[in-house]
């Protein structure tokens, strides 16, 4: 029986794209398959606020940061915390992402036109010793153009691949079966769903209307994680973080359902740490959503008082922007499943920023006139908009009246005003003097030392409670379902492994699908930017390691 194309790709994510890319630059016939509809293309990346996690960038040198292999490594072990038999391939794909990441990674993308935001943001701080969880330095760097504008060389050079004949482009087709000749995974087969028009994230039909077979030398499967499904979360959600919350809201759509992990796990393939997850514990409920409980994470600079659902503070180091799973697994731990900000619009206006693509219309339209706008107004455009619609959301004049609008949003009024007025008036007090006890202080005027969030993203030290800085602002913050850390365990050529350690022959995986290498590279907590990145350098991985292989 003849093949019909050398190579199969599922998922046409970044991932499956970059895989694409390099084997269209080999001259090998491909066919994409994706469950959802054309405008779709690119999937999860799109609404991505496209950040990447770069080594010693000159994006860092400008800004003073002193940054080393050395280092990066030291932060990606310490955070990843690989502890398993399982980990061993996890660890090697560990080693050649930071290479990649202090490497060529950078010049690669800015040879296919990729540009970067100037100021370098520092996200998963981690709080503890030199060896713990976090990044020492700033590493994340905003791709200008945010997701779509990290997608864009990929999918150019897919439709290219289209135009020279060497690309099929298979939409609506969903994937039910992998299949095997003479011992080799060489077919596909799944069901042609009904045509779509809905806008990009939104549910689409399942209505089926038709079956398919596809026949190749190898088959690469790059159809992301398990977000979009909070049973399987539910299912999967590990003891360490204590019992699964009763309310989540999603970072991805629905369409995100982990199908396809277990398709190739019933082929044979080998799915390890099914327990590692990442969580934001930041998200808030999108007053305008796309997909059902849609929800976006405030990156948060560090001055926002952070508390529980009682009012208490949460612990050192738990501060914005820290340690996310950290947070999450103290967060679980109290019974309720949500806490709070307390703030000002002074804090809101310098030190949120909304991830995603869609609420950062001035970098994701490359507009240098809206970046100025932004650091110009007293509260971004987007962020007024959640302040003056989102359904987590309480801006009041007085403490009274905010308490009063927390407690309308909880089934129980749990919020004492007393109670928080003191810790708020205790916490103001030390804003008197340039030291402090208060280690949330210390870690402000830490970041201030920092140019870039001195610049963009940490408001200068003051009383909360100063009326000047008001109105006063509290936020209700979720658990947003987000990246499937764990995956289909691959060795450094992207080739899927069996139970037995061997290659499952003919199959490749790339992405979330492949805990974005290895089975699961970030460990048990990840240093952010790293998601984007590990799509790209998995599926570049895979599409030159399937593009070798064919004949």
């Amino acid at each position: 029986m003849a093949y019909d194309a050398d190579v199969i790709v599922i998922g046409a994510g970044l991932a499956g794209l970059a895989a694409t890319a390099e084997l269209v630059d080999a001259g090998r016939r491909v066919i994409l398959v994706d469950q959802e509809p054309e405008q779709s293309l690119g999937g999860q990346a799109h609404w991505s606020f496209g950040g990447l996690f770069f080594v010693d960038s000159p994006e860092q040198r400008r800004l003073r940061i002193k940054d080393s292999h050395a280092l990066a490594l030291q932060d990606w072990l310490g955070t990843a915390a690989f502890d398993r038999p399982e980990d061993h391939w996890p660890r090697k794909w560990a080693e050649a992402y930071v290479d990649f990441a202090a490497g060529e990674k950078r010049s690669w993308l800015h040879g296919q036109g990729v540009r970067f935001f100037p100021v370098v943001g520092w996200a998963e701080r981690g709080g503890y010793d030199a060896q713990g969880h976090g990044n020492s330095v700033p590493r994340f760097h905003i791709t200008w153009g945010t997701g779509p504008g990290l997608l864009a060389p990929f999918v150019r050079r897919v439709r290219e691949g289209v135009a020279r004949g060497l690309v099929q482009l298979k939409f609506r087709h969903r994937v039910s079966g992998l299949g095997r000749s003479a011992g080799t995974v060489d077919t596909v087969t799944g069901e042609v769903l009904e045509d779509s028009s809905v806008e990009r994230g939104k549910a689409s039909s399942r209505e089926v209307t038709g079956s398919f077979e596809f026949r190749a030398q190898a088959v690469i499967v790059t159809s992301g994680g398990i977000g979009g499904n909070h049973d399987l979360v539910r299912a999967n959600w590990p003891q360490r973080l204590g019992s699964p919350p009763e309310k989540m809201i999603s970072g991805v759509p629905a369409h995100v359902d982990g199908r396809m992990l277990g398709i190739a796990e019933g082929a044979g393939a080998r799915l390890i740490n099914r327990d590692r997850m990442w969580h934001y514990t930041e998200g808030i409920q999108n007053w305008h959503p796309i997909w059902e409980k849609h929800g976006i994470r405030i990156l948060p600079g560090p001055s926002s008082l952070w508390l529980d659902a009682r009012g208490d503070r949460l612990p050192v180091p738990l501060f914005p922007g820290f340690d996310t799973l950290g947070t999450l697994e103290h967060i679980m731990g109290t019974g309720y499943d949500y806490t709070w900000f307390v703030l000002n619009q002074r804090i809101i206006g310098k030190e949120f920023t909304l991830s995603g693509s869609e609420q950062n219309p001035d970098l994701t339209g490359k507009s240098v006139r809206g970046v100025i706008d932004r650091a110009r107004s007293e509260v971004p455009g987007p962020v007024k908009a959640f302040m003056d619609h989102g359904a987590d959301f309480v801006v009041e004049k007085d403490l009274g009246s905010l308490v009063r609008g927390m407690n309308a949003l909880t089934k129980e009024p749990l919020i004492d005003e007393a109670a928080l007025r003191r810790t708020l008036a205790a916490r103001d007090r030390e804003i008197a003097n340039p030291f402090t006890k208060d280690l949330q202080i210390t870690a402000i005027r830490g970041a201030r030392k920092f140019l870039g969030d001195r610049l963009i993203r940490a408001a200068a030290p003051h009383r909360i409670l100063d009326p000047k800085a008001g109105p006063l602002v509290a936020v209700r913050l979720n658990i947003l379902t987000r990246k499937t850390l764990g995956g289909l365990e691959t060795d450094l050529s992207s080739r899927v492994l069996t139970e037995g350690g061997e290659p499952l022959a003919g199959v490749y995986a790339a992405g979330e699908a492949a805990g974005f290498g290895g089975g699961g590279v970030h460990g048990y907590r990840s240093l952010e930017g790293t998601f984007l990145g590990g799509c790209l350098f998995s599926g570049r991985t895979a599409g030159r390691a399937a593009a070798a292989a064919v004949r």
